[in-house]
């Protein structure tokens, strides 16, 4: 991993950004180029993760059913909408990173999602409904539920990475 300190952040301007490059293989998907920027002084973090050969759009449906599932590797560029239909998505935009977790990394950035939203939430009605996604994302991860798992990237950069995930073109990103 190649990296760079003491570059001016582009939030808060300091000096104090450290930009990092570098490449990954991953089995089955192929060689990455891993992007990263974070600074020390007001804590703003982006990253990203590009096929480094290009790829066609791609949509990966997995339905997890038990806790073995929790590690299959997930690949999730910026670019990449990322879904349990019915409960929550998680959809590209300025602030989305990208990065390489598994399916249980995945469950986990929903439920924090999910716990901040019920934190802020005001509205009894819509805070026990979030308590109860929270409780459901929980027994997923434990193995007691059942859910699919949905990401979709135009630009082919994003995959979950098993022979039980089923994969699908998309509209490629012009």
């Amino acid at each position: 991993m190649d990296t760079l300190e003491k570059q001016p952040c582009p939030i808060c301007g300091k000096s104090t950004c450290t930009l990092s490059e570098g490449e990954q293989e991953i089995p089955y998907f192929g060689q990455v180029a891993v992007f990263g920027m974070s600074c020390t002084d007001c804590g703003f973090k982006k990253s990203d993760v590009e096929a480094i050969e290009p790829k066609e759009g791609s949509k990966f449906t997995y339905e997890i059913e038990s806790e073995d599932d929790m590690n299959v590797r997930v690949v999730r560029s910026s670019e990449a909408t990322v879904k349990i239909p019915h409960m929550i998505s998680l959809d590209p935009g300025p602030a989305s990173n990208g990065y390489v977790t598994n399916i249980e990394g995945v469950l986990n950035k929903f439920k924090d999602t999910l716990e901040n939203a019920r934190d802020a939430e005001d509205d009894n009605t819509k805070k026990k409904k979030l308590k109860n996604m929270i409780k459901k994302l929980q027994k997923v991860i434990w193995g007691q539920e059942k859910v699919k798992l949905i990401i979709e990237d135009p630009t082919g950069n994003s995959a979950i990475i098993s022979e039980k995930a089923v994969k699908a073109k998309v509209k490629s990103k012009k």
